[in-house]
């Protein structure tokens, strides 16, 4: 297990998130629908949906007043708003994307930061490696849909793993505003719809890549993974792993004992 973030630094982890020059910075060219976004997520972690309204938005968010009613005049309307912004940041973290061009063995947690680290150092060469790359990743992928079966479910569940971990432990404060959204989704119908298809960015690309590691019933094995996630993660957020999350290794081993399961894969 690896401690959590406190409650109380929630806010602070949200903010440190979106620090001057990042792509969410309200320091940055950012538009003012992710500034308003931001706001309203700071809001729901700090103060919960009582404290999420268009003057609290506006005054968070540093804007003149009035300025979040003239983007969304309806509570429906900044709900709609924050539900968007928590969409886009969660694909950020998660990167659904690059899930389905997992390795075909499992990495080190060590292994995986190197990834990053290395991913960074090299960034402004790439252009130049770009259709290389492309092709190895072609050619990689291909070689999983060949691979023995249990290749291709380690590979699955080392790529969801590592979603998932950074998820938990890096990005807590969207744990808890994605919990007060789907909530408030369960007393507004119309929210809940905007919800529910906000929701299929990460549906569909597990499906996917379900259907690529050999799943006979894709659909039903993808409804299985998010639930068995949303409940890991809501427990992280309020329940009996709130102090302290499960490790990479750890969501490793869990992922790949559902998938076992699922695929039938030894």
């Amino acid at each position: 297990m690896t401690a959590s973030t406190p409650p109380t630094a929630l806010a602070a982890s949200a903010a440190a998130s979106r620090a001057p020059g990042s792509p969410d910075s309200p320091h940055s060219p950012a538009s003012r629908a992710d500034r308003i976004g931001d706001a309203a997520l700071d809001l729901l972690v700090e103060r919960g949906m009582r404290g999420l309204t268009h003057r609290a938005v506006d005054e968070r968010a540093g804007l003149p007043q009035g300025s979040t009613s003239n983007h969304a005049r309806t509570r429906q309307a900044l709900l709609e708003t924050a539900v968007r912004r928590q969409v886009q940041l969660e694909a950020r973290v998660l990167a659904p994307d690059e899930l389905p061009g997992a390795r075909t063995g499992p990495t080190t947690d060590d292994e995986g930061e190197g990834e990053a680290t290395a991913g960074a150092a090299t960034g402004a060469g790439a252009g130049a490696t770009a259709d290389s790359e492309a092709k190895a990743t072609a050619d990689t992928e291909a070689a999983t849909d060949q691979a023995d079966p249990r290749l291709r479910t380690a590979a699955l569940a080392d790529a969801l793993s590592l979603a998932l971990h950074r998820y938990l432990t890096d990005h807590r404060a969207l744990l808890v505003s994605r919990y007060e959204l789907a909530l408030e989704a369960t007393r507004r119908p119309e929210l809940r719809t905007f919800f529910d298809a906000a929701g299929s960015a990460f549906r569909d690309p597990l499906v996917a890549m379900t259907t690529a590691a050999g799943s006979p019933e894709p659909e039903r094995h993808a409804l299985s993974l998010v639930a068995w996630c949303e409940g890991l993660m809501f427990s992280c957020a309020a329940g009996s792993f709130h102090a302290a999350v499960p490790s990479r290794a750890e969501l490793r081993t869990g992922f790949e004992e559902l998938l076992r399961g699922m695929l039938g894969s030894r």
